[in-house]
């Protein structure tokens, strides 16, 4: 590991103008490239205290050996200047957009005597018009076919173009009215390029023009009882309606656009983009990269654009770029998007409308595409394997922990405090396993206390099982059960909300009451989501149980530092490591799995209300009294006998429900803050136990604050 003060310019070296600088390591090779407006402060800000970096930035400049720099006379030159030096070098530590896979488009040879379509992969060409990408080849061909009816363009390869004008006789396309048969003379060189200009148009968008000429030619057919003409005139415009129906109608005729949408984490970042020209959506590509430096949505936006049209001139950058965040600056890229269309190019974020609309559905498309890499990456086997053994070396286990437990602490400013307990076999989830649980030892905001109990609970159940079956003869007193009550996990094959997800469990039975061991598999690793306090009481409360054999650890979210109950430092795992992005898993889907179950309290403590406390006293019948009643405030004056007249009421449960209400105190007026009226038909306009979600009754400026300190 490199010492950065020891390749450090001397003070004055390093001029204050706009220019490029690359990063190298004791090979000379490049590891990062970047530029910036004063070359001066931006590299002053690598070579302060280690401490004072992101970790990523700190990896970088320690690997590096030296610097050295370019000066340009611009921020635009800038921008190209990295892009170029970026695609040469391949530096390690910048990011770098990949496909998983080649994007096919629709291309026109123009710089032929008879141009060809066709579908083409990889490097553009010059003198080739490119249409897409589209996602699959089968859809190039499909618009083809349909459009050879009235645009018929040659197709063919090289070696068919050449036999045909050897033999004189034209290939099957030909003889079927597909192709015009440049190979045999049926068309001159000028007729056939120019058929090939108007499917390049029709291509472009430019569809309305046409059609209405073909729809007039077609009147003048009829009007000259030139039938077979105007039958052939009416399937081509039905080809060509065809032909635009597969690509959705998105913005208004003259648009021309890309939209670029963003979906990102903590290690990787995917990218969206649909081309929109003449309205409609023409092609998508996407990418996926890793977060190798650290970066804003502002830099992955620029990256991308730096990608999408370092190498493209003309039309083939659109007038609008419309994105989720613009660069920092955003001028320079503006200009030399500009500069590469020959004309105004508009970089900005849709507010409104149809664009707003569109950049949504772009967005979705992001968040799937990154879901989707994830998925593929956790399911494969090897990579699992790569993960754990990474984990079991940085922490110092004996083994592969197989299985991972993973706890986190859910509450709004110390309310509906949860907890969740989230499990991971082999790398992959076991929905079928995960918990749920309350706190209830205390009350009020304390996540250290709250990691104690949750930790205590789960494993004295462990222990009690443990007693049962005659494993565990030492240790801790585990006769008596926990004092603290733990809600019931999902069905199994559920998650947290009831929705399909997750393995059936291999059922074990305890030998008293053929009931399943909810508690019984101890893990090889506990993580919690925290840092050094949690991680402290995890273990505090192992060892007030006995047990010493499972290994603790926490995920701090802020810097990704493993926190181990022993040490005063953080392991800090390789920015690269499986295995850490394993952790980083467990520890979303328990954040993830504990706010599901808090929000779930929250919302049904707001909607709770009198009639909650009658036993017996179901959804469905509380539905029909407030429906027949109209209010609670109407159903409490309402007598034992109006109470029977609701259906499926009999007179002991109006009896019940009578005695509930009387006793239950009414709510406390409503005021409006306005006028300072007291409203006191508010319980007949909203009653307390409707069905659906009642918003949390904090003022406005309140509501962000609560929402931002939800944990």
């Amino acid at each position: 590991m490199a010492d950065p003060s020891s390749y450090r310019p001397k003070p004055g070296q390093i001029p204050d103008t706009p220019g490029v600088y690359k990063f190298r390591d004791e090979h000379r090779r490049v590891i990062y490239v970047g530029k910036a407006k004063s070359l001066r402060q931006r590299l002053a800000s690598y070579f302060q205290d280690l401490a004072n970096l992101h970790p990523r930035t700190r990896t970088m400049v320690t690997t590096a050996a030296s610097v050295e720099w370019t000066v340009v006379s611009t921020e635009v030159e800038a921008l190209q200047l990295e892009y170029s030096w970026i695609k040469e070098y391949d530096p390690r530590f910048n990011v770098k957009y990949r496909d998983d896979k080649s994007y096919p488009y629709l291309a026109v040879t123009m710089n032929e005597e008879f141009p060809r379509v066709q579908v083409m992969r990889g490097h553009k060409k010059k003198g080739v018009r490119y249409f897409g990408p589209y996602g699959h080849a089968w859809a190039i061909r499909d618009t083809v076919d349909l459009l050879l009816r009235v645009f018929p363009v040659r197709t063919c390869s090289a070696g068919v173009f050449k036999n045909a004008a050897r033999t004189g006789r034209p290939c099957l396309l030909g003889y079927i009215g597909k192709c015009s048969a440049p190979c045999v003379g049926r068309v001159s060189p000028e007729e056939h390029r120019e058929l090939a200009e108007e499917f390049c148009d029709f291509m472009a968008g430019r569809t309305g023009t046409y059609i209405r000429r073909q729809e007039q030619q077609m009147a003048e057919a009829a009007e000259e009882m030139e039938y077979e003409r105007a039958a052939r005139l009416r399937d081509d415009i039905e080809a060509l309606k065809k032909a635009m129906e597969k690509s959705a109608v998105v913005l208004a005729d003259a648009t021309d656009a890309d939209l670029i949408a963003v979906a990102e984490d903590e290690l990787e970042a995917a990218v969206q983009i649909f081309h929109v020209r003449g309205g409609r959506v023409r092609g998508q590509r996407g990418w996926v990269t890793d977060k190798v430096e650290a970066v804003t949505t502002g830099d992955l936006v620029e990256h991308a654009t730096q990608q999408l049209y370092g190498e493209e001139t003309g039309d083939s950058v659109p007038k609008e770029v419309l994105v989720p965040a613009l660069p920092d600056p955003v001028e320079p890229v503006q200009e030399w998007l500009t500069a590469r269309r020959g004309s105004n190019v508009s970089l900005r974020i849709p507010q409104r409308g149809d664009k707003k609309a569109l950049m949504e559905t772009v967005q979705r498309n992001a968040l799937q595409a990154l879901a989707l890499h994830k998925t593929k990456r956790a399911s494969d086997l090897t990579t699992r394997s790569r993960a754990l053994e990474e984990i079991a070396e940085a922490l110092d286990l004996d083994s592969a922990p197989l299985r991972i437990e993973c706890y986190d602490i859910s509450h709004l400013q110390g309310d509906d405090v949860v907890a969740s307990m989230v499990v991971f076999e082999d790398g992959l989830q076991r929905k079928s396993e995960y918990r749920r649980f309350q706190i209830k030892g205390f009350a009020g905001q304390d996540d250290v206390r709250s990691m104690h109990e949750v930790i205590t609970r789960r494993f004295r159940r462990y222990l009690v099982e443990k007693e049962k079956t005659g494993e565990w003869t030492d240790g801790a007193d585990t006769s008596a059960e926990s004092p603290f009550s733990v809600a019931a996990g999902p069905e199994p094959g559920t998650d947290a909300d009831g929705t399909p997800g997750g393995e059936v469990p291999e059922i074990t039975f305890t030998e008293d009451d053929g009931r399943p061991k909810r508690f019984a598999y101890p893990p090889q690793l506990v993580v919690v989501d925290g840092g050094r306090p949690q991680v402290a009481a995890a273990k505090r409360a192992l060892d007030e149980l006995g047990i010493d054999d499972i290994a603790v650890c926490g995920l701090a979210k802020r810097l990704e530092e493993v926190w181990l109950p022993d040490d005063d430092d953080p392991v800090v795992l390789p920015r690269s490591s499986e295995g850490l992005y394993l952790l980083q898993r467990v520890r979303d889907e328990a954040h993830r799995f504990a706010i599901t179950y808090q929000r779930a309290k929250r919302a049904k403590r707001f909607r709770s209300g009198p009639l909650d406390d009658v036993p017996g006293l179901g959804e469905s019948r509380k539905q029909a009294l407030i429906k027949h009643f109209g209010s609670v405030k109407k159903l409490r004056s309402a007598t034992i006998d109006q109470i029977c007249e609701v259906p499926g009421i009999g007179r002991k449960t109006a009896e019940t429900i009578a005695v509930a209400l009387a006793q239950a105190a009414p709510a406390a007026p409503a005021v409006n803050t306005a006028t300072g009226e007291i409203m006191e038909d508010d319980e007949d306009a909203a009653p307390a136990t409707t069905a659906g979600p009642v918003e949390e009754p904090v003022t406005a400026g309140a509501s962000d604050e609560r929402r931002g300190q939800e944990t």
